[in-house]
């Protein structure tokens, strides 16, 4: 699987989500269908896995270490 952006992949889960869920789909392509939504998944899973990773930010309190979500500047001042 050649590497999609995170919209195309889901995208093309939900496409494959769509033709499951109507069960006109031979046992063999149902398959293949179900195989490609797992590696979709886990796509997008570790997506926003790295997203996260990379927005949050670990401050320290007087109770230890903390998560705090990144803030972007402009989303701060309301613009």
């Amino acid at each position: 699987m050649n590497e999609l952006s995170f919209e195309e992949a889901m995208e093309r889960l939900e496409a494959i989500v769509t033709k499951l869920e109507n069960g006109d789909v031979p046992l063999e392509t149902a398959i293949g269908l179900f195989q490609e939504g797992m590696a979709l998944s886990q796509l997008c899973g570790g997506k926003l896995e790295l997203v996260e990773s990379k927005i949050e930010t670990l401050i320290q309190s007087g109770e230890g270490f903390q998560k705090k979500t990144f803030a972007i500047a402009n989303e701060d001042k309301g613009e």
